[in-house]
This record gives C-alpha cells, sequence and structure tokens, in this order.
C-alpha cells in the first residue's frame, strides 16, 4: 500500500513552513488539501504558498481551477490519487497537506457512500436555501445532529446541505456515519501528523495574520476578483475574509469592521477545524517548533516494511 504523510491543523498554526522543511529532508512533495488554494486568484485570503516557497518543494492542486468551477471531496480524491501516484513514480514521498478535514478523510478513507436518490433531495434541499435562508436549515441541522452542527460554519452551504441531505437519505445524522465510516479501510498506508499551539498563541496569529492579509492588499486582490467578471455569489467569494471584503466593496460594513469580522470567523473556523481533527484519534500531534521530532516520526514511518 503506497504511504504518505498527512499534515493538518488549523488555520495558521503553521502548516505550510513545517511541511516544507519536512518535504526538503524526506524528498517530499506537496498534494494540497484545501478547499480555496485550488482557485486561481485567491493568493493572500488563502493564505497560499508564495511562488518562492512553491519553488523550494513541488506543490500539486494549487492553483487548477477557476474561481466559478465546481468542486467537492470526489473531484479533489480523483485529482489527488493522480498526484500521489506520479510523485511516487518519482521515488518521492507525497505530502498532503491542509486544513479541509473532509478532503483529508476522503482521500484516506474514500467517501461515504449514500444510498436513495440524491438529485432530487439537494434540488430540493436548494431551494429550500435559495427561500428560507441558510439560518433556518442551519438551526435545522443543530436540533437533528449537533456534532455535524459544531464542525460546520454557518455560511457553509455546501456541506450545509450534504449534512441535511445525508439525514433525509438514510434517516441518520450525518455525523454518525462519518464516525462509522471512518474505521472503513483505507485506501493509503497514511502517518497523520496534526499541528497544534496554545488557543491564546494560536488566536493572537490568526489576528496578526489577517492584519496582513489586509496590508498584503486582501481588498485589491477582491476588487480584482469582480473586475473579472467573477460574480460575488460563487463559492470561493461566499468564505472566510471574501464575503466580508465583498461586504465592506458594498458600504455594509467599515474597513475596522471587516477586520474585525474576519478575525472573529477565522477563529471560530479554527476551533471547528480543531473539533474535526480532535476526533481522529491516529494523529500525532505536535507543536510547529518540534520538526526536528516530526522529521524523526516520519522518516521511521517511511523506513518500515
Amino acid at each position: 500500500m503506497i504511504r504518505v504523510v498527512v499534515i493538518c491543523g488549523p488555520t495558521g498554526v503553521g502548516k505550510t513552513a513545517t511541511a516544507i522543511k519536512l518535504a526538503r529532508e524526506i524528498k517530499g512533495e506537496i498534494v494540497g488539501a484545501d478547499s480555496l488554494q485550488i482557485y486561481r486568484y485567491l493568493d493572500i485570503g488563502t493564505a497560499k504558498p508564495t511562488p518562492e516557497e512553491r519553488a523550494l518543494v513541488p506543490h500539486h492542486l494549487i492553483d487548477i481551477l477557476e474561481p466559478h468551477q465546481p468542486f467537492d471531496a470526489a473531484k479533489f480524491v480523483h485529482l489527488a490519487d493522480k498526484a500521489i501516484s506520479e510523485i511516487v513514480s518519482r521515488d518521492r514521498t507525497p505530502l498532503v497537506v491542509g486544513g479541509t478535514g473532509l478532503y483529508i478523510k476522503a482521500l484516506i478513507y474514500g467517501l461515504a457512500p449514500l444510498s436513495g436518490k440524491v438529485g432530487p433531495v439537494r434540488e430540493r434541499l436548494k431551494e429550500e436555501l435559495r427561500e428560507r435562508g441558510r439560518e433556518v436549515l442551519y438551526r435545522r441541522l443543530q436540533s437533528i445532529d449537533p456534532q455535524a452542527a459544531a464542525r460546520i460554519s454557518p455560511g457553509d452551504t455546501v456541506r450545509l446541505l450534504r449534512a441535511l441531505e445525508i439525514y433525509e437519505l438514510t434517516g441518520e445524522p450525518a455525523s454518525r456515519i462519518w464516525e462509522r465510516h471512518r474505521f472503513a479501510r483505507p485506501r493509503y498506508q497514511a502517518l497523520k501528523i496534526g499541528l497544534t499551539l496554545p488557543r491564546p498563541i494560536l488566536y493572537a496569529r490568526i489576528e496578526e495574520r489577517t492584519r496582513q492579509m489586509f496590508a498584503q492588499g486582501l481588498v485589491e486582490e477582491v476588487k480584482g476578483l469582480l473586475s473579472r467578471g467573477f460574480s460575488p455569489d460563487i463559492k470561493p467569494l461566499k468564505a472566510i475574509g471574501y464575503r466580508q471584503v465583498v461586504a465592506y466593496l458594498e458600504g455594509k460594513l467599515t474597513l475596522e469592521e471587516t477586520v474585525a469580522e474576519v478575525v472573529k470567523e477565522t477563529k471560530r473556523y479554527a476551533k471547528r477545524q480543531l473539533t474535526w481533527f480532535r476526533a481522529d484519534k491516529e494523529i500525532f500531534w505536535f507543536s510547529p517548533q518540534e520538526t526536528e521530532k516530526i522529521i524523526e516520526l516520519t522518516r521511521r514511518f517511511l523506513a518500515q516494511r
């Protein structure tokens, strides 16, 4: 079975820097597992690896789609499988790096099977979303599956609809199906490394990184996307950071309010990511500063017969 190394954790913890250090030590190549870094033109708000960082280590599944193109976990698995196969053929080690827990889980274990007529249910839920709004649907998810609701942002309509869809098709909470599916036979032999920091330090880093994003030109980046003709209603522009800047450009928020809102929502997102990853007992947790321990563990894993 092909061996892969996973580096995961909350936003702002330092996954990119750690992954690059590790990749250079073990002849690795990085496969991005981020639901936004796949899109072109979304650089600052996604904390995408810089051109200089990408020059140090080959990166895959970054800048592969136009912002309006649809993408989901199934497509991620297909493309990641292809990238991993190519990396292994070069006698190098695949490092799957990112904070999108669903993508990582789908890659390692496959997608949970669903029975029933998915199409009609999905279309009905989409229509209800348009007519009644996401807050109504989110409250419904909280009542039927509080565990899933704790993992999903109220603004993440894709995963919100998916969780409600699973419940309607199976009669079971999505969180229960996800937990059961966790024990499926893995598709890869994976070493999972999680990065974490004390909550106050992580939150301070999020605050600083958010200020840096605005200083680096996040507002201009969003203006550029809109000037290219992309609708503010496309999925990437509904993401944290982007939707707040859109609201600012529409005159709904002041710049100060925009920055504060991005910080607040990013902290909430980091908390949900930690909830997701903490549920996986196979993850070995480290501080980003423990690079040597991470390298040593990875070498032992790769040396196994």
